[in-house]
């Protein structure tokens, strides 16, 4: 009877998952799905085949008819890297935009991680207010906050400290500071909700072994948290690499990213077709490249939480 039990019960799984499957699963949906895909995915494509083409190939015939018109170069992406926009070349903007992107995107996780467990395991006056008061930060526009910045970068200083010259370079500084500011918000709201969904009993169990807040914090919560972690570290990395206002507003001179170097490039050459479409490639090669090699870590960061058991 009970190898029967086994049997029936082991049967019972596929086919309940199969039936969840069939109930999330629509043909029509899969097609819009595709479609909607392949629309989003074909100006980039485009891009991608005229980055190849001669100039002459691109400027008087279309992407599509690559194949009939023959001829591919690397010598866009070589011009496009060494031409001077404003004194300065793609080559410097692309290793500018690291510069940037990675430390504005560790600075905040590190910062929202601590913050997120405090509102979630710590108690102290006045919490539940000051996360409200956190999380309403989210519909403040940013150009509100950028004269105040401005100002405050001019000084050199905040409360006092003389954090741009600590940091060593004014730019990159500025662009730390501002990127990280507006991404604490939305990174403390998400991590707190995740941090929160850990078990009250793991937390106990450490408190009642005499483990301080830093243990715990260190030992059980950051390894449970690093789904949501990883998750929101792929989405700001991707959010400031592609950001053109900030940088319009506080990377000048030296320290422009790609982005506002392909922005002056339109308006210095744009009529240089094979010099746009690779500039634009070279601007989004890393975010593709990080999508494509990362996204189920993205997804299973977005998913993860979303049922408890």
């Amino acid at each position: 009877m009970s190898e029967t039990r086994t049997v029936t019960t082991a049967g019972a799984k596929p086919r309940a998952l199969r039936d969840v499957k069939r109930r999330l699963t629509s043909r029509w949906a899969t097609l819009a799905a595709i479609i909607i895909a392949i629309v989003w995915t074909l100006p980039t494509f485009g891009v991608l085949i005229s980055s190849f083409r001669p100039q002459n190939e691109i400027q008087t015939s279309g992407w599509w008819t690559a194949f009939q018109n023959w001829g591919w170069t690397l010598e866009n992406y070589s011009e496009a890297l060494s031409t001077s926009i404003s004194g300065f070349n793609m080559a410097q903007g692309f290793v500018n935009s690291l510069a940037i992107t990675i430390p504005a995107a560790i600075i905040p996780l590190i910062i929202a991680t601590l913050a997120a467990y405090a509102f979630a395991w710590m108690d102290f006056p006045g919490k539940n207010l000051l996360f409200v008061f956190v999380f309403a930060l989210q519909i403040v526009p940013i150009q509100m906050a950028f004269i105040p910045l401005l100002q405050l970068f001019s000084r050199g200083e905040v409360f006092g400290f003389p954090v741009i010259q600590a940091f060593g370079a004014a730019g990159y500084a500025q662009v730390w500071i501002a990127h990280t500011i507006f991404a604490l918000p939305l990174a403390i709201f998400l991590l707190h909700n995740f941090i929160a969904q850990i078990p009250r009993d793991v937390i106990e169990a450490a408190r009642v072994d005499g483990a301080s807040h830093g243990q715990i914090f260190f030992r059980i919560v950051l390894p449970l948290s690093m789904p949501a972690i990883a998750s929101f570290a792929i989405f700001q990395f991707l959010w400031v690499w592609n950001d053109l206002l900030v940088a319009l507003i506080f990377a000048d001179g030296a320290v422009a990213p790609v982005t506002k170097l392909l922005a002056q490039m339109v308006g210095e050459r744009g009529g240089d077709w094979h010099l746009l479409t690779a500039g634009a490639f070279i601007a989004i090669a890393v975010p593709l490249l990080v999508f494509l090699l990362l996204q189920r870590f993205f997804v299973r960061g977005l998913l993860a939480g979303a049922a408890k058991g």
